[in-house]
């Protein structure tokens, strides 16, 4: 992946080495140990545990102090970024950045960025803890993307989503940055709202069903965001794709669930399965187009 000419983007904050803001201790008489187990399931089972399967509840029901938590600004940096990861990440940041407010224009609307966070273990976030067990994931109560970079050698290493220390890791990573934001497109877009308000009248398997949606569809805004961005920086190298297509395989929940239980729940899917994750990112990549990627309707 090409990313040398790709523009910087100003929204990046880092917090890795700073732990203000984070609530140690007991909250609301559940233990850390309690929250880090439900970020371990949580992120085995390829669930986001903060909010978009209902775990904002859980989470932030430990008490009220923690919802309300924020991060304290001392010793947090914004802006340009000085080593290499911050710089990669903040070259993703600002070509999406580029892309959807084009894409958002042309259909007259204005598109606001999110602020991705890197952090390193733990934070706080506007949804609660956030924790590198966890997984990147996008907090809608604040607008920002969590990200802890030691995810992309799990993912490497453990989930072998592309070859270890391979140039086509980055784009593998790069995919998963812009899954996030697609999930940022669809809060402005007033789809996770919608989405949140009617799974809390469906019974688990059903708001199971409808995420599943959710995610492919970011999953597709992500090769939407490729499809532009190669066009404009012919970023995409020999093998990118396939690497991205590897990751986004070796995370569906069906290689997820035998993973670590040794069978398959369709039920229980919350990011579709690998088939279904790698279609819905060639299809945004394909087409470029926003209106290609409604999985609500699709069968």
């Amino acid at each position: 992946m090409r990313f040398d000419q790709l523009p910087r983007s100003d929204n990046v904050e880092d917090r890795r080495g700073d732990r203000s803001g984070f609530p140690m201790g007991r909250t609301g008489g559940i233990g850390l140990g309690t929250i880090i187990l439900l970020g371990l399931v949580g992120w085995a089972l390829g669930i986001n545990p903060l909010y978009l399967i209902g775990g904002a509840e859980i989470l932030s029901g430990l008490g009220g102090s923690q919802q309300q938590s924020q991060p304290s600004p001392t010793n947090t940096r914004a802006g340009q970024p000085s080593d290499q990861m911050k710089e990669f990440v903040s070259a993703v940041a600002g070509s999406a950045e580029v892309q959807w407010k084009e894409i958002f224009a042309a259909a007259g609307k204005s598109y606001r960025s999110p602020t991705v966070i890197m952090f390193s273990g733990v934070t706080s976030s506007g949804c609660g803890v956030a924790q590198s067990a966890m997984g990147p994931f996008y907090c809608p109560n604040d607008q920002k993307i969590y990200l802890d970079t030691s995810f992309f050698q799990d993912l490497e290493r453990r989930f072998q989503g592309c070859e270890v220390g391979s140039r086509s890791c980055q784009f593998s990573q790069a995919y998963v940055i812009a899954h996030e934001i697609g999930h940022h497109v669809q809060n402005l877009l007033g789809i996770l709202p919608e989405v949140q308000q009617t799974q809390q009248l469906m019974d688990k398997t059903e708001a199971n069903q409808l995420q599943v949606r959710v995610e492919l569809q970011a999953d597709c805004l992500a090769g939407v965001w490729a499809h532009h961005a190669d066009e404009k920086w012919r970023l995409i190298e020999p093998g990118d794709v396939e690497a991205a297509m590897q990751t986004a395989s070796a995370i569906g929940d069906d290689r997820l669930q035998r993973r670590t239980q040794g069978y398959v729940v369709p039920d229980a899917f919350t990011h579709g399965s690998s088939e279904q994750r790698v279609r819905w990112f060639m299809t945004g990549l394909k087409s470029g187009e926003v209106s290609s990627c409604n999985t609500f309707q699709a069968r």
